[in-house]
């Protein structure tokens, strides 16, 4: 490995990186690590497949703590900078009208990921179980306000179910849970959000690293810079990653940093 350049911002997945979702914490180095790349002025960045509104707790208070201002959310469809808006990527009318009618037709749970909440159809056990399990919190409801924009569509099938979901061209899936799934744009990505967010600060790609675990961090890592995985991250993820620290749960954020002489 060639030893990388600097980075003048980092971004953060949140599950399993950042947070211990299983755990419910953040361990105390990570906080550490992070409040030394600030004062090193290095710019602390979350990009996570989760909204603001579903945030856990303790990654609220760390975002406090720590003063961190800038967020690529709903895997790069929604982005702020200092609690303002600063570019999105809404679905359009079609492909949530074709979508829903789809998972209505083939009795598949779904809900809609809008900037203030989840809005979830039609309840079954695999979504509660999917959201449940992360602390998600979401409300049912029989009508929406389709002037509302939505930003990603969530379904809710078991990870073994023979379901190919057609849903044209134009959309995508991910899966982050055994029960459910991510459908978003196909050229959607937290690369996407990330790149977008970037050029809004003025700043490059290659001056963007990035540290994440699962399968929608692929793109990301694979377009920064410098992409980290967590020891604890998805094979797929590790072989695209330039370096892969420890797991979350032995300091890794903490001491891949120091490893590449970051902080």
């Amino acid at each position: 490995m060639t030893t990388p350049t600097l980075p003048k911002i980092i971004f953060f997945d949140i599950d399993d990186t950042l947070y211990i979702k299983f755990e419910n914490r953040i361990p105390d180095s990570t906080k550490l690590a992070l409040h030394q790349l600030k004062a090193k002025g290095i710019i602390v960045a979350i990009a996570t497949g989760r909204g603001i509104c579903v945030f856990p707790p303790c990654v609220r208070e760390l975002v406090a703590e720590v003063g961190i201002d800038v967020f690529v959310t709903i895997n790069g469809q929604y982005n702020e900078y200092r609690g303002s808006p600063l570019v999105d990527f809404p679905l359009t009318p079609a492909q949530i009208r074709h979508t829903t009618d789809y998972l209505t037709k083939e009795n598949i749970a779904y809900g809609y990921m809008t900037r203030d909440e989840i809005i979830g159809f039609h309840e079954t056990p695999p979504m509660t179980h999917a959201l449940n399990s992360l602390h998600i919190p979401y409300r049912i409801a029989d009508e929406f306000d389709m002037n509302t924009p939505v930003y990603q569509i969530l379904a809710f099938y078991e990870n073994n179910k023979t379901a190919n979901l057609e849903l044209g061209e134009n959309l995508k899936t991910v899966r982050w849970h055994i029960s459910g799934v991510d459908i978003l744009d196909k050229d959607g990505s937290k690369a996407r959000g990330i790149r977008a967010v970037l050029d809004k600060l003025g700043l490059t790609m290659a001056d963007a690293w990035a540290f994440g675990d699962g399968l929608n961090d692929i793109e990301m890592l694979s377009s920064v810079g410098f992409g980290v995985a967590m020891g604890n991250a998805h094979d797929d993820l590790k072989a695209v990653a330039d370096y892969v620290c420890p797991s979350h749960k032995d300091d890794g954020i903490f001491r891949g940093l120091q490893m590449l002489g970051v902080i």
